[in-house]
This record gives structure tokens, sequence and C-alpha cells, in this order.
């Protein structure tokens, strides 16, 4: 059963996670704080064939991550956009960061309202 909002998806895996992929997959997510890009590819490199939930935590991360990398190198190259609208990204991003943290900690699977599927 997904949870559809502004603030994403979420929905409850095929399996029930084992306390350890949850670990991780909220690590996927929160580690973003202190290395965006590097800590849920790093995860996911290291888990995608071990756990299918921990891979998929990870690379929703990992493409949300890059979809904002795009999105704030464009708000930079309009430097109105960056004055105007850096800040509400900023804000916005963080508060998904956090929900997706959580679900991730339910055992459920979280989609990113937006987010560009760079991997798949």
């Amino acid at each position: 059963m997904a949870n559809n909002s502004f603030l994403g998806t979420d929905m409850l895996p095929d399996y029930t996670p084992t306390s350890d992929e949850k670990t991780l997959a909220l690590l996927s997510h929160i580690l973003t704080f202190v290395a965006p890009v590097l800590a849920p590819l790093i995860i996911y490199i290291i888990k995608k064939d071990e756990s299918k939930f921990v891979a998929y935590h990870a690379k929703e991360s990992l493409n949300f991550q890059i979809t904002l990398i795009l999105i704030i190198i464009g708000l930079i190259i309009t430097v109105i956009g960056i004055i105007t609208l850096g800040w509400l990204v900023g804000i916005f991003s963080v508060i998904l960061v956090i929900v997706a943290t959580i679900r991730a900690s339910e055992g459920k699977l979280y989609k990113y309202p937006f987010s560009i599927k760079f991997i798949k």
C-alpha cells in the first residue's frame, strides 16, 4: 500500500528488512548531510547484491542528490534563481531527506517526489 504526498511516496517492501538493513538504508539518506553523493554511492556499491532494500534506498538517495546538484547548478547559472529559490530548495531537500530517513527506519521503501532516475 502506497502513501502518496508532496513529501514523496512510501510503500512496504516484499519482505521485512532486518535491523541492519534498516540501519544501512537510513544511513544512505542521513549521511548525505556529510557526503551528498559519496555516502549513498558507497553503500549502493557495497550492498547492491546483498540487500534489495538497502540497494533501493541507496539508489533513491543517490538519484535525489544528483538531481539536487543539477538544480543547484541551474540556480547558480541564473544568479536570480540562487538568490530567490536557493534557500527554498535547501529547506525542502532537508525535509525530504529527514522523511526518507524516517521511512527507511520504519522498514518502508521511499521514493522522493522529484528525482531523475540516473541509476535504475
